[in-house]
């Protein structure tokens, strides 16, 4: 048995294909002429663009248009003027092609790879996957085709990239098994899109996966099990069947209101990172967007995104919404978001320093750009403001102040946006706990970050091993935190929500559900399953086990009620 990442769930089993990567390595030459080289490097990049423009176009008609968004995206990045710019002032130095894109993609390669949110250092793999693909075309060699794969395929490879994953015949592929990746990359985006099972992330699996061996691919646990006896296989294949008979159930739910056992009306919102993914939040039924994270159009940028330019981005989530919520978290930055052209200081203790709320504050002129985008982008859909990071009252009075400044600067110019736009806070500090009462006067909403909620509470990095054990939800100081944030808005009488991977917990829900938490914003994915498990329990039961749940004194405790609770 083999353990990885559980990027895409489901089960599949099938025959192993083990796919072979090209070898791209080349001998570093002088050139001479490089306007030549120039050229040449050219006719190698419209070449790679084609393609890819082939491959968008192919995801667009059969998955749907955010995973091809993804493709549009590798163009764009190959066509990106600082990379075009360095990789001819390499070749005019005298270097060929093939040296000055690899020169030229390996340093943005390493500023992905230096960052601590996952999220980013996957982006890495996105600009591997262009150099490869540049690579080949200037090497004439042909990169991995999925498109022909035999029925019941369980693909073996050590990196899928998105370009490899966008050829894949989902008819006749039942698993993915990679040695890299994690949950957030594209290509596990589609994968899940994909609906193939995938496990990433798995130690040499390469090696160890023989073509033609049987192998069972457990996409929900992140598990491969190679030639498995009869009495496994028969397991996996009962475990297949429950599953697709529990997707089945959850279709019923596609289209329903979220609801309680005994009728309390609920929200399920989606967690997006580009406008593009609303399109994948409402396919996904979500019916509110619970967060978009805007540090992403800043980070894709060579400089500070224009006010045009951001009010396109967040008017396009507002109408792909069509009248749902969309609450917009204003820049944050720092920590483990590092924006080159920004020039922030280093600092021994990024999460604890000049970041989010702090820096915009200390930036107004800049803040306020994006301040009037989203201002100008209420007018055409229901826009809420969120402001990361809050740990004091005098924060949010700044903001709101800024946000006053902005509406006189628009009516001055006769642009619309909507007069009543509401400005919450994202509660994740456990200085913003502590005073929730006094936050809940000051905002028209709350929106839990449990992410950072948990680390802050905890003193713990999630991605530090030695400490990993103290980041979670269940430890009791979170859950008390989380209940008294929530009781607070309520008693205030303004909507509550919470946007970390807590809100999608099966364990957790009905905890929140007592709580009185109204809003429950997740990955797109999510939304379904967390409207069944809702749709399971009255306010009473869940008032009986928060009870017994706060009751407790360890993380063990508090666990072993609510896995017995569950539904």
């Amino acid at each position: 048995m083999y353990e990885g990442v559980n990027a895409s769930e489901g089960i599949g089993i099938g025959k192993v294909v083990v796919a072979v990567e090209p070898d791209l390595s080349f001998t570093p030459t002088t050139v001479e002429d490089t306007a030549a080289e120039r050229a040449r490097y050219g006719r190698a990049l419209e070449a790679f663009i084609k393609k890819t423009e082939k491959q968008a176009d192919h995801l667009c008609r059969t998955i749907g248009e955010q995973e091809a968004e993804i493709m549009q995206g590798h163009i764009a990045m190959a066509n990106d003027p600082g990379l075009l710019d360095e990789i001819n002032r390499l070749i005019d130095s005298g270097v060929m092609a093939e040296q000055a894109l690899t020169e030229a993609t390996t340093m943005f390669e390493n500023m992905f790879l230096s960052m601590d949110d996952e999220m980013f250092r996957l982006r890495a793999t996105d600009v591997a996957d262009i150099r490869t693909g540049i690579l080949a075309q200037l090497l004439g060699k042909e990169i991995v085709d999925l498109s022909t794969l035999p029925a019941g395929s369980v693909v073996a490879v050590h990196d899928l990239t998105p370009s490899m994953t966008a050829t894949i015949d989902k008819d006749n592929v039942v698993g993915i098994v990679t040695e890299t990746g994690g949950r957030t990359s594209h290509s596990a985006i589609i994968a899940r899109a994909l609906e193939i099972p995938a496990v990433l992330s798995v130690v040499n699996c390469c090696a160890a996966m023989r073509r033609g061996t049987t192998a069972i691919v457990d996409g929900t646990c992140g598990v491969v099990i190679l030639d498995p006896d009869e009495k496994t296989l028969a397991e996996y294949t009962k475990k297949a069947e429950e599953f697709a008979a529990e997707k089945a159930e959850l279709e019923r739910f596609r289209g329903q209101p979220t609801k309680t056992a005994d009728g309390i009306e609920k929200i399920i919102g989606a967690n997006i990172g580009n406008p593009d993914d609303a399109v994948a939040a409402m396919e996904h039924d979500a019916e509110a967007i619970g967060l978009f994270r805007t540090e992403f159009l800043f980070m894709d940028a060579k400089q500070l995104p224009s006010e045009d330019e951001q009010f396109e981005a967040y008017k396009k989530a507002a109408v792909t919404a069509k009248g749902a919520s969309v609450i917009i978290r204003t820049l944050d930055v720092g920590g483990d978001k590092e924006i080159a052209y920004l020039h922030m200081k280093k600092e021994d203790n990024p999460f604890m320093g000049y970041r989010a709320v702090r820096y915009c504050l200390g930036n107004p002129d800049q803040y306020k750009v994006q301040l009037r985008a989203l201002l100008r982008a209420s007018a055409f859909g229901k826009i809420m403001i969120m402001i990361p990071l809050v740990t004091a009252v005098e924060e949010v009075r700044a903001v709101k102040a800024l946000v006053e400044e902005c509406k006189a600067e628009l009516r001055d110019k006769n642009i619309e946006f909507n007069e009543d736009i509401k400005v919450g806070v994202m509660m994740e500090t456990p200085s913003a706990s502590l005073i929730a009462d006094r936050l809940a006067c000051e905002a028209d909403f709350f929106s839990i970050g449990t992410n950072d909620l948990i680390g802050y509470t905890m003193c713990a990095d999630r991605g530090n091993d030695r400490v990993g054990y103290l980041y979670s939800v269940y430890y009791p100081s979170v859950l008390r935190s989380i209940k008294n944030i929530i009781e607070c808005g309520v008693r205030a009488g303004i909507m509550v929500g919470m946007c970390g991977e807590a809100a999608a917990d099966p364990l957790l829900e009905p905890l929140l559900i007592s709580f009185g938490l109204e809003e429950f914003s997740m990955s797109a994915p999510s939304v379904l399953r967390a409207r069944k498990t809702i749709s399971l329990w009255t306010k009473k039961e869940a008032d009986e086990l928060a009870e017994r749940a706060l009751a407790c004194s360890t993380i063990e405790e508090v666990k072993a009620i609510l896995t017995e609770a569950a539904r």
